[in-house]
């Protein structure tokens, strides 16, 4: 009788303790990184090195003095100039439950263990089949996407999703889409990207139709939306194959928007038979449910889906009307299995406190942002407006949000021991990636650090 010898592997006690041994030990050296600390004359000048050569390898300085040494432990990481950092923007985002979580090292471990490291859409192992059936089982309970196609990043899921609406909709070419949007690095996503610099020197195809996002000091402002939408749709009948929007604006600035703002143009698009693909390359799993369409109840109006970042690769979720034809939407690599089995290992962490109103996210986005008021009312008078944003993604104004002061700030806040990137323009705001678990007082920790900061000015 044959066996399968890949599940004896799996199921092997010798192999599971073997990966509990690996990650007890790993745990135990990272529980000694336990505060920010400034880099030390014995790795300093050796980190320094490794850093500028990074930098002359690929023709352009690292964005801070970053080299992970690979350790760390929840916010905390390990840089090999021997500095400790509070990480709170988490690689853009890729980190959800923080550095070196005990659960997540071990789902890698099993995952490196399988015959290959990276899947292909046309060869998969099971691990492919389980996330798949994983997202799709998330994703229907409040939408009508009843299949999921996996991708290397959202660069990747967001090219799929254009595709699908072209194909169904042929020979409609138009994207509609929110002035400020993200939408990735290819050459088509740089289009539908409303920032010039991220495209330079790239041809204009002239393809994507700008709306305006929400603006919560205008009473209007989802009227002029709306009408700007009806304005494209009427010079445009015919020719637009879909209405792709972040449900909050990422790089352009973590604007959020109620659900009445985007009902109307819902609405619209499906009257004139426009298909509608939310972007939660970013918003996946950090806005107190798994997907943003679930906490902003949009999931009815739902065509298309992309996601990233936290699941550790990217794939795009679709209804049946968008099921492809063959050969549209393939690629060799699909992700690697240790991706696969630690980003099912985190989307059922979060099902265990952290999703829901009063859920671990929902608690940790309060803190941060009662944290910033209170700065801004006292001690930082002026110095933290307008904090705000969508569960795990926070952002506020710091100073006078000039592009100049907010990135002399920010690079002030890294050198002090907590990281965050910029987001937005006029103004240009202080973004945080905060990883799930963080505790009430590592939340205490970064907002004395911010407020250290925010004092000393630029």
């Amino acid at each position: 009788m044959s066996s399968l010898v890949g599940h004896q592997i799996k199921q092997s006690e010798t192999v599971q303790k073997l990966i509990q041994d690996l990650v007890g030990e790993v745990t135990k050296l990272n529980s000694q990184i336990t505060a920010p600390r400034e880099a030390s004359g014995e790795f300093k000048d050796a980190g320094k090195q490794k850093i500028d050569q990074t930098g002359l390898l690929r023709g352009r300085p690292l964005h801070y003095p970053y080299m992970g040494t690979g350790a760390g432990r929840g916010p905390f990481v390990e840089l090999e100039d021997g500095s400790v950092k509070l990480d709170l923007i988490n690689g853009i985002g890729i980190h959800l439950m923080g550095h070196s979580h005990p659960r997540v090292i071990a789902a890698a471990v099993r995952g490196s263990l399988s015959d290959i490291l990276t899947q292909g859409n046309l060869q998969p192992n099971n691990e492919y089949r389980l996330f798949t059936e994983k997202l799709v089982q998330i994703a229907s309970k409040k939408s009508r996407m009843k299949y999921a196609w996996i991708a290397t990043c959202g660069t990747m899921a967001n090219e799929n999703a254009l595709k699908l609406t072209r194909q169904k909709h042929s020979p409609a070419r138009y994207v509609m889409g929110f002035k400020d949007a993200f939408a990735g690095r290819s050459t088509m996503m740089a289009e539908v990207t409303d920032n010039p610099a991220y495209k330079q020197g790239l041809p204009e195809y002239n393809e994507v139709l700008r709306i305006p996002f929400y603006d919560k000091k205008d009473p209007r402002s989802a009227e002029k939306s709306l009408n700007a939408m009806k304005e494209h749709v009427a010079k445009h009948e015919g020719q637009i194959s879909v209405f792709g929007f972040e449900p909050m604006l990422g790089e352009g600035g973590y604007q959020a928007a109620p659900r009445e703002f985007f009902i109307p143009m819902l609405e619209f698009c499906k009257s004139k038979g426009i298909a509608i693909w939310m972007d939660e390359v970013q918003t996946f799993t950090r806005t107190g449910e798994y997907f943003a369409f679930e906490t902003l109840d949009l999931g009815q109006y739902v065509d298309i889906c992309t996601i990233a970042k936290t699941a550790q690769i990217g794939a795009t979720l679709y209804t049946e009307e968008y099921n492809p034809k063959p050969g549209l939407i393939a690629g060799t690599f699909s992700g690697s299995t240790p991706s696969l089995c630690a980003g099912m290992e985190m989307l059922d962490m979060l099902g265990e406190g952290f999703l829901g109103p009063n859920g671990r996210i929902n608690q940790i986005h309060r803190r941060f942002i009662d944290g910033f008021n209170r700065l801004n009312e006292t001690t930082c008078k002026g110095l933290a407006q307008d904090a705000g944003g969508l569960g795990l993604m926070i952002a506020f104004t710091p100073l006078d949000g000039k592009k100049e002061t907010v990135n002399a700030f920010l690079n002030k806040l890294f050198a002090n021991g907590v990281i965050a990137f910029p987001c937005g323009k006029d103004p240009v705001r202080a973004r945080f990636l905060v990883p799930a678990i963080i505790k009430d007082e590592e939340i205490d920790l970064a907002l004395k650090i911010i407020e250290k900061t925010l004092i000393e000015g630029v």
